[in-house]
């Protein structure tokens, strides 16, 4: 596969999407230029499944999810939880190291 110039989508981006994107967001998601992606389709190479609704193709975001190694997981409560206090301390950590310089 050719990386395309440009912009990728990141990780935010990526759980904002519909149900199902078009070509050109799933190969910039892919980091495919779209006739690489286009020319993937008709190859059968696609690493995602691809829907062809009369002369457009849509990707279903699940599959493209997949494809970028990003499965479904369950978020826990207590994951979150964790997550918060380990930014706190990093942050509280962070301003005690600015004091002492300042």
């Amino acid at each position: 596969m050719t990386p395309r110039s440009g912009t990728w989508l990141s990780f935010g981006e990526a759980f904002d999407l519909p149900l199902a994107v078009d070509l050109r967001t799933a190969a910039r998601a892919l980091g495919l230029c779209p006739a690489t992606a286009y020319k993937l389709i008709h190859q059968g190479g696609f690493p995602c499944l691809v829907l062809r609704l009369g002369w457009q193709y849509r990707i279903p975001t699940a599959s493209l999810l997949r494809a970028l190694g990003i499965e479904e997981r369950p978020v826990y409560p207590a994951d979150l939880r964790a997550g918060a206090d380990f930014v706190e301390q990093r942050n509280c950590a962070t301003e005690f190291e600015t004091e002492d310089y300042a």
